[in-house]
């Protein structure tokens, strides 16, 4: 029903061959990324396509001295303020111009800074990849043939956030120290929603560990995988 090893193993390289192959037919400007039980390698009847979507040329930083590894001619520098949000949650301030337009009128005042609005953003970008979809969460929703997709609009950031820090400290047997230090290196994404109950609901967007949670799961044997798979089936 899940797959035996190989065909699993088939599953995801084919993903990670496509996402290579469309990088390069946009030139790299935009990333794309499979997420969700289709990336993990499942073929799972009732499962929807998950996809993560960020523009190459914009980064978040978590503190203003890692703007040093950045040109910030070619690059637009975003700062995660997570000073008044609630764990997880975040404010980005926009410190760089932006010539994306939806970004642009993203763009709110706030105590004389500009921030880009999680609300805003996934209104403007919602349809972007397919037309008439509906705000869902932080993607944009619908069905095409019969199969149900969330397309997330994105920003990446290329370090991992210090509130996460002790998730590192927690990783004795599983999974190995080469596979926390790849997801670590490879830090990761804000969504464009904001927590219900935060004091700024509209502007607020989530910390997204997608990425982490494939490599955790590729680290899996296969006994792993499907009692994994037993439980996603289960719950």
């Amino acid at each position: 029903m899940m797959g035996t090893s190989q065909l699993v193993a088939i599953r995801r390289e084919t993903v990670d061959i496509q996402e290579i192959v469309e990088r390069q037919l946009t030139n790299n400007w935009i990333h794309g990324m499979l997420s969700g039980s289709m990336r993990e390698g499942f073929r799972l009847n009732g499962s929807d396509k998950d996809f993560m979507y960020w523009p190459n040329d914009h980064r978040v930083i978590m503190d203003m001295s890692q703007s040093e590894y950045y040109n910030t001619a070619s690059t637009t520098l975003i700062l995660s303020d997570s000073s008044e949000s609630p764990p997880g949650f975040t404010l980005l301030q926009l410190l760089t111009p932006t010539e994306i337009t939806e970004v642009q009128s993203a763009c709110v005042r706030m105590n004389g800074r500009v921030y880009i609005s999680s609300f805003i953003h996934s209104e403007l970008t919602c349809s972007v990849v397919v037309p008439n979809s509906t705000v869902h969460g932080p993607c944009g929703s619908g069905n095409v043939e019969g199969l149900e997709y969330d397309n997330a609009h994105c920003f990446a950031c290329d370090f991992w956030p210090t509130p996460a820090s002790l998730w590192i400290d927690r990783c004795h047997l599983w999974p190995g120290p080469e596979v926390v230090e790849d997801i670590v290196r490879n830090g990761c994404h804000v969504v464009a929603i904001g927590h219900p109950l935060g004091p700024h609901k509209n502007e607020e967007w989530r910390l997204s560990f997608s990425r982490a949670e494939y490599k955790l799961v590729y680290s899996m044997n296969h006994s792993q995988f499907l009692t994994y798979g037993l439980l996603k089936i289960f719950l």
